[in-house]
């Protein structure tokens, strides 16, 4: 029983610590960055940019912006963006491209507390970036391609907070900062259960059971052993459980930098059943979408875990 405390009391610090000195700074100055470029007119003036490059590809406007908030913001901002495409008039194969893309990007609220321990933040950024478009686009000519393609125009745009003063400046910035804040409370328990998790099995034994029979496996794709744990956490708790999993290992030197860059690719974005849950909760029509999105996502996360391999 005493071994056991110990252990809910390691991973609860283990957890904390995770949570507030390294995810909540890192969130408090993205966050606030971004919203200020957002309340500048600076996001809607790179969507509009954007927009006549990424058209042909399948992206409508908000797409576009759905891209610059998950890569950005967190995984969970585009489900705002998701929720207008949902009520307005935006097609149905555009929305499925969206959630495609989204679900393949590597998402900011992951990419960069991790770098603070090594893992290559723009490199990530970039690759999964140009593989979630691609993902985005087989969608909307291949696997969506018996889905609607009217619509309503003009298509809608998100309402932005405006900082014409220092006094709405300062009010956007302090918004931002509850939001961070919000952001890493809200992840505490998820971080704390999904190491007290990993600290169970490593204690138990299947740790070390299940590894050497795998170990094939993960030497074919130039894998550490060590890998098994964040992967299973990735795709039953989601992505900032494996990011307190991962971040912990590459502490403790059981996951070395290159093979965090490795992983990355196959790894950080919102493919799994916490974010899937929470980016169709934007809407019916969204969910209606999901099946041709999920194999752009799938395409696309491929296409990532290669480069990575490649390249790292």
């Amino acid at each position: 029983m005493s071994e056991f405390a110990e252990i809910i009391l390691r991973s609860g610090k283990a957890g904390v610590e995770l949570a507030f000195f390294v995810f909540l700074p890192v969130m408090v100055v993205m966050l606030t960055f971004m919203r200020l470029l957002e309340a500048k007119g600076g996001l809607e003036w790179m969507t509009t940019r954007l927009s006549p490059l990424l058209r042909p590809f399948g992206l409508p406007d908000l797409g576009i912006f759905a891209l610059i908030q998950i890569l950005f913001v967190s995984f969970a901002a585009p489900v705002a963006t998701l929720a207008i495409m949902d009520r307005s008039g935006t097609s149905s194969r555009h929305i499925a491209a969206s959630l495609a893309m989204v679900l393949a990007c590597a998402q900011a609220n992951v990419v960069f507390p991790m770098s603070a321990v090594g893992l290559n933040g723009l490199a990530t950024i970039l690759i999964s970036a140009i593989c979630a478009v691609l993902g985005a686009t087989a969608t909307y000519y291949l696997f969506a391609r018996r889905l609607s393609d009217q619509e309503q125009l003009p298509e809608p745009k998100p309402e932005h907070p405006l900082a014409d003063d220092t006094l709405s400046v300062l009010t956007v910035i302090n918004r931002a900062g509850r939001e961070a804040i919000e952001i890493s409370v809200g992840a505490v328990p998820m971080l704390i259960l999904a190491l007290l998790l990993v600290n169970l099995l490593r204690s138990a034994g299947a740790v070390d059971l299940l590894e050497p029979l795998l170990a094939p496996v993960f030497s074919l794709f130039d894998l550490p052993p060590a890998a098994l744990l964040p992967i299973v956490t990735k795709f039953i708790a989601g992505g900032t459980a494996m990011m307190g999993v991962t971040m912990e290992f590459v502490q403790s030197d059981l996951i070395t930098l290159s093979g965090l860059n490795r992983l990355a690719g196959f790894m950080i974005h919102p493919f799994d059943i916490v974010g899937i849950a929470i980016l169709i909760s934007a809407g019916p029509r969204v969910v209606a979408v999901l099946r041709p999105a999920l194999y752009g996502a799938v395409l696309a996360i491929t296409l990532r875990a290669v480069l990575h391999g490649l390249i790292f």
